[in-house]
């Protein structure tokens, strides 16, 4: 009814017919790890999502300090050079702490101050310091500064220490290899959510979800991986799982068979990501504050992040992340023979195994390798390719969420006609980009009776075929003794080759 009398003409403008489908983001990296967030002027809860998108986002989870996976995590996806992290640090300074128990230090003098003591531990709290023998207890401020971040104590001239004394002090000092597994993974608990949990809200607050989750330094524990691969069913994500430092090819292809190796999985969620790669270590001791430079050894995971999401940006998310060249590693932790015309080379025989590798050989630089995820060998269906499952994702996830402008609107021809020609626009934008080979949205009547659509119910079906990554190109080459005709005859400048007299022409 009108809300009010008229005695005339009007207006209502209605919105009907095809609307756009928008994307979902595909190059985001979900990365749970460990921060050293006590050494960050500002620094952020913890638990909490963060989403970085640059080198000055990663300043606020620190300096690369050994221990610490998130700093190196970031580092490692930055020099790839592309992609946003949403970032779940779950280390609590309040939480993962070791103590050291009043221990005799001598005040140093060598540094030309009034003395000074370094504790040997990067992030310390709750220092007590006191006389040797105990008996007096001295205050900071007065007697005595910290600095916490380097772990350092410096007397103050005039206070109630002197030059060159032994105190005794005790304090706590950040310890990382106090997290467990259990933070990694996270809970929700009184109205909260920890961890990988944590990565179900971002949705909500980020309005995108990441679609590749990583644990580096955890995510080679089987809980951790089985944890990984739950959230990424969830997310429609695909999770990077790592081998532990110094995994042998043997020992990696007998994991695929071993129960609790986190390598035993079918899941064409999970890419089994082998093995860990060496890298210069630039990053400080924690017990000495000092640069490290020297080598060590990082989990494959986070370079393959890295360079999925840096494709993704420049090429496609239909494209396969395997033949990607990365950067920041100088190799495998573990020698590996790379060939692409030998079967039994070890990158050939991992792929097999649904194993992404590294591809190294003359002047190729290093490659993430390997197409597949853990659903092959066991599944041979087309979305055991990474990028037929990924491609799959962004079509489903897309469609669902550009139908809430659809949702609740009365059922009739002019809807479904909208529907359809909505998704299948989608659809053709797709293929004429190169995401998917052909496809086609349509509805069927005999799929929608007078009962399901009185009970507000449309099924529409989705045809598609993404395309397979070229995994193998094969050469028929034959020796063809009929092409020993074409010598002597004409040459390309159309004058014959030998003569009437049996001589050579110039």
């Amino acid at each position: 009814m009108p809300a009010s009398f008229l005695h005339g003409v009007e207006v209502a403008e209605v919105t009907s017919g095809p609307l756009p489908v928008t994307v979902v983001k595909s190059a985001v990296t979900g990365l749970v790890g460990t921060a050293p967030i006590w050494n960050v002027s500002n620094p952020p809860a913890v638990q909490t999502p963060k989403l970085v998108s640059s080198a000055v986002d990663a300043a606020q989870f620190g300096p690369l300090i050994k221990g610490y996976t998130i700093p190196y995590a970031l580092a490692a996806i930055q020099a790839q050079g592309a992609g946003q992290a949403i970032v779940i640090n779950v280390f609590d300074p309040a939480v993962h702490t070791s103590a050291v128990a009043a221990t005799p230090y001598t005040l140093s003098t060598a540094t030309g101050s009034a003395g000074t003591i370094n504790l040997g531990h990067m992030g310390v709290s709750q220092v007590v310091v006191t006389s040797d023998p105990a008996g007096t207890t001295y205050a900071a401020g007065t007697d005595y500064t910290l600095d916490a971040i380097k772990g350092v104590v410096t007397l103050i001239a005039g206070g109630g220490i002197n030059a060159g004394a032994t105190v005794l002090v005790s304090f706590n000092y950040a310890d990382p290899s106090k997290v467990l597994d259990s933070d990694v993974i996270g809970t929700y608990a009184s109205g909260a959510y920890s961890g990988l949990q944590a990565l179900k809200i971002t949705y909500g607050t980020m309005g995108f979800f990441a679609k590749i989750l990583i644990a580096p330094g955890y995510s080679q524990n089987p809980d951790v991986a089985s944890a990984l691969t739950t959230m990424a069913e969830t997310l429609r994500a695909m999770a990077l799982v790592d081998s532990a430092p110094g995994t042998a090819f043997a020992t990696a292809i007998a994991n695929r068979g071993t129960v609790g190796a986190g390598f035993d999985t079918s899941s064409n969620r999970a890419i089994l990501c082998y093995p860990q790669q060496v890298f210069v270590d630039r990053g400080l001791d924690p017990t000495t504050g000092a640069a490290v430079n020297a080598n060590s050894v990082a989990p494959f995971s986070q370079y393959v992040a890295g360079a999925m999401a840096a494709k993704d940006l420049t090429n496609g998310y239909w494209w396969s992340p395997s033949n990607t060249q990365f950067e920041g590693s100088l190799g495998p932790d573990v020698p590996l023979y790379a060939s692409i015309i030998d079967p039994d080379s070890d990158v050939n025989n991992l792929n097999a195994e649904g194993i992404v590798t590294v591809f190294n050989s003359f002047g190729t630089g290093l490659r993430v390798w390997g197409n597949r995820s853990a659903a092959y060998p066991t599944s041979t269906a087309p979305d055991n390719f990474i990028c037929v499952r990924r491609t799959m994702d962004v079509i489903e996830e897309s469609v669902e969420q550009a139908m809430l402008q659809f949702i609740d609107q009365p059922i009739s021809n002019a809807l479904i006609t909208a529907i359809l020609a909505s998704v299948n626009s989608f659809i053709r934008t797709l293929i004429q980009r190169g995401a998917l080979v052909g496809g086609s949205a349509t509805y069927d009547p005999a799929e929608n009776p007078p009962s399901q659509l009185a009970a507000g119910q449309l099924v529409f079906d989705i045809d598609v075929m993404p395309p397979p990554p070229a995994e193998r190109i094969s050469f028929n080459v034959t020796i063809d003794t009929n092409l020993l005709q074409q010598l002597g005859q004409t040459n390309p400048l159309g004058s014959a080759l030998i003569g009437a007299s049996g001589t050579a022409n110039s």
